[in-house]
């Protein structure tokens, strides 16, 4: 029996009803915070002398024996609406009403969903961060490697100049930073206690939010009660930066897709990351990566359908605000599978760096140096020189030639000279590669300091997100092991 409806409602509720309201569907993503948010609570009441010593001890142990029990060995009733109610009920069942029911003195279920949404979340946006710190370090760890590995790089999909595979990887590694720096400044914005806020003006019982703060291990306090019981934002926001990684993380697929192909052939992605065809024996297509991209895209229509919950929902708390929930655990769930993925594929890519190296050198990538060494040499506008080294790549593709066969004739037309030498090494990949030790360039040795760079952040997030877990370990340990002498 639903206990809420005995009053004005009476028991009467139609089951087609129940099934359609209840979120015990997706509250096992809440069981364990509820739990610890109604100890946390109890303590906080028996401090303060609004509940005895006696039933506190009582609700107390009873909370640990349903934790013990766990969600699925519970009465999943869906006309008890959500988990919180799940849990009185079970409560009241082993202690009677006169002790359980003592438990949600000076507690809505609003305040009490808000709080546990929170500290479930920061759990998983650790979660996510930890994985994407290790796919940091294999990628310096693979791009230290490749510092020499010659390759071309592209601008709309064209060759466009020489670089390394180590300063590829490295853009990867780049981009996943700022998800990283995103998802650990939105984490200030989880980690804030609403519990207290009561159903939206707090309550007149003598509590104190400054202690169930300290006992849940938040880092401060929503203060106006009305946003707190209906602020919504902090997913959203997690969920946006889940976006904007799916999207980087989309981008790498996309790349392993296309440099795997035989047309490009400079990575081969694991046996065990692809499939063969149904038809074509020959075929090893890279279902993970195309699957990974698909699922990814996921991320944006769970934060639009969000957006859309949220947009014009009127203060405080909305029972709408319920039908967010499985948006956020799917783009969560879809995320942590997902980078497991992505950086499997990345461990065990396979680097044909003799191709690689033959693409570096076909199609007049070093055209961009070549037209630089004529401003050096010649003290001659860019621009210019711009002009010169693109009629010289047109006339080496019109008569099929390279373009140092050609060169010294342009260079007569406008009355330039320049050495042999300096035009051999600006036709070289690996030395267009050397010359590039501006920060961020592609040069062996700027790579090497951006790698080091790289590290000495990454194991500052690390340490940072190590921390935030230890907090929150602790803070199960003394909520679980909590005894009443």
């Amino acid at each position: 029996m639903n206990i809420l409806r005995r009053g004005r409602l009476g028991n009467s509720v139609k089951n087609d009803v129940a099934k359609y309201t209840t979120s015990l569907d997706f509250d096992r993503e809440i069981f364990e915070a509820d739990i610890l948010c109604d100890i946390a609570h109890v303590i906080m009441l028996m401090e303060n002398n609004i509940i005895s010593k006696e039933d506190a001890k009582k609700i107390i142990e009873g909370l640990k024996e349903i934790y013990k029990k766990g969600m699925e060995n519970l009465n999943l009733d869906p006309s008890l609406d959500d988990i919180h109610m799940v849990i009185e009920s079970e409560l009241i069942k082993k202690l009677g009403e006169d002790v359980a029911g003592r438990m949600h003195t000076g507690r809505s279920r609003n305040d009490e969903v808000a709080t546990d949404l929170r500290m479930a979340l920061r759990e998983k946006v650790l979660l996510i961060l930890k994985m994407l710190i290790n796919l940091e370090k294999d990628l310096l760890n693979m791009a230290k490697e490749h510092k020499e590995t010659l390759m071309v790089g592209y601008t709309h999909l064209q060759h466009a100049q020489p670089t390394t595979f180590a300063h590829h990887l490295l853009s990867y590694v780049s981009a996943i930073e700022r998800d990283i720096l995103r998802l650990l400044d939105t984490y200030k914005r989880i980690n804030i206690s609403p519990l207290g806020s009561g159903a939206m003006a707090t309550t007149g019982f003598d509590i104190d939010r400054e202690r169930t703060k300290e006992l849940l291990g938040f880092d401060g306090i929503i203060e106006n009660s009305m946003d707190a019981v209906s602020a919504r934002d902090f997913i959203a926001e997690t969920m946006a930066n889940l976006s904007i990684l799916g999207t980087n993380l989309s981008k790498i697929c996309e790349e392993l897709i296309l440099f795997s192909t035989y047309e490009f052939g400079i990575v081969e992605i694991a046996n065990e990351y692809t499939s063969t065809s149904s038809i074509m024996p020959q075929k090893k297509n890279p279902d993970v990566a195309e699957i990974a991209r698909a699922k990814l895209s996921t991320l944006n229509g769970n934060l639009i359908s969000v957006l859309t919950i949220l947009k014009a929902l009127p203060n405080t708390y909305n029972r709408d605000l319920q039908e967010i929930s499985p948006h956020l655990w799917k783009s969560v769930y879809t995320t942590i599978d997902t980078i497991k993925m992505i950086h499997g594929m990345l461990k065990t890519l396979k680097v044909n760096a003799d191709r690689m190296r033959e693409l570096a050198n076909a199609n007049y990538s070093t055209a961009t140096e070549l037209a630089d060494t004529l401003v050096r040499e010649c003290n001659i506008p860019f621009r210019t020189a711009h002009g010169i080294v693109g009629e010289v790549v047109r006339r080496a593709i019109e008569e099929k030639k390279d373009m140092i066969k050609v060169i010294y004739e342009v260079l007569e037309k406008y009355n330039l000279k320049i050495d042999e030498e300096k035009i051999k090494k600006a036709l070289d990949p690996y030395e267009n590669v050397k010359m590039r030790d501006v920060v961020g360039g592609p040069a062996p040795k700027e790579v090497e300091r951006a790698i080091k760079s790289f590290k000495e952040r990454i194991n500052k997030y690390e340490k940072e997100v190590d921390e935030k877990i230890e907090k929150i370990n602790k803070v199960k340990e003394n909520l679980l092991s909590y005894e009443i002498e």
